[in-house]
């Protein structure tokens, strides 16, 4: 048996990370065709970590009221197409974030912060961070070592070079990964971080929007959304997630996301949010 055959889960062991009986998650397989089971050598239903967050997905419609049917059919077609970048899966699935064109000054003052206050709880965060460039992610190493200490994992994404020229993962240690991009990947556009955590999670993405050569480092321009909602983070680690296995499948990350369905966001929270906004734009239109 190789090693991804191994680490996958037994229907009872789908049913105990979801909370869904197997019974009726035998019963969706019958009626939906999902979620849909490898056989092992005896037959028996083989699940993969990613079916977790597909489950978990169909709950969190259920609970927006969309119907047991539609619900299902609207998972199965996101699952089809592996999203290319966390910018463009949080517009998909997200339409309603407020985008802001932020400069990069801002884009890193928002950063910094995020990362100073999961660096602060020190909770055993899943780290992504998505930098463009090599260059980029050096002046942000020291700081990013930093918070590899006590994260589960952190992940980096950018135009690295492998070893020895391939495209093969970086690991500065056991928790920090750097994964060198494709020249076509959508990711080289984007500067992300998400911070995956129970008692913390945020998430923060810009696209950087094009003709912008000849503008200082500073001044470059960026569509960006950020959210601290926990299920639209638990969303953004899942394309991160899926998107480090499309580069290095020996990672399976997606087992090690949080489960269970994530709270929906407070009133409190909701307001902090749309306050920070607020001065973010301001600071914009002030500089």
């Amino acid at each position: 048996m190789d090693d991804a055959a191994a680490n996958d889960l037994s229907v009872g062991e789908l049913a105990a990370r979801t909370g869904v009986q197997a019974a009726t998650l035998r019963t969706w397989e019958t009626r939906y065709g999902f979620p849909r089971p490898r056989r092992g050598p005896g037959g028996h239903r083989r699940y993969r970590d990613r079916d977790v967050a597909l489950v978990e997905q169909v709950l969190r419609l259920r609970g927006a009221g969309v119907s047991l049917p539609a619900a299902i059919a609207q998972v199965i077609a996101g699952a089809a197409q592996l999203e290319p970048s966390v910018f463009t899966g949080l517009r998909r699935h997200h339409p309603d974030l407020p985008a802001q064109v932020l400069r990069k000054s801002t884009v890193l003052a928002l950063t910094r912060a995020i990362e100073d206050e999961c660096c602060a709880r020190a909770e055993r965060p899943l780290l992504f961070g998505s930098f463009q460039h090599e260059r980029y992610f050096r002046g942000s190493a020291a700081r990013w070592r930093d918070l590899a200490m006590t994260a589960r994992l952190t992940v980096i994404f950018a135009e690295f070079d492998g070893p020895e020229g391939t495209s093969a993962p970086a690991v500065e240690s056991g928790s920090l990964i750097m994964l060198p991009l494709p020249a076509d990947a959508p990711l080289r556009r984007e500067w992300s971080l998400v911070c995956e955590s129970a008692q913390y999670p945020a998430c923060l993405s810009g696209w950087e929007l094009p003709g912008q050569h000849g503008i200082a480092d500073a001044d470059r321009r960026f569509e960006v959304v950020w959210t601290l909602a926990p299920a639209v983070v638990r969303d953004a680690a899942q394309i991160c997630a899926l998107l480090a296995e499309s580069l290095a499948p020996e990672l399976r990350l997606a087992r090690m996301l949080s489960s269970g369905t994530p709270p929906s966001p407070s009133a409190d929270l909701q307001r902090a949010t749309g306050l920070l906004s607020r001065m973010t734009g301001y600071l914009e239109a002030a500089s």
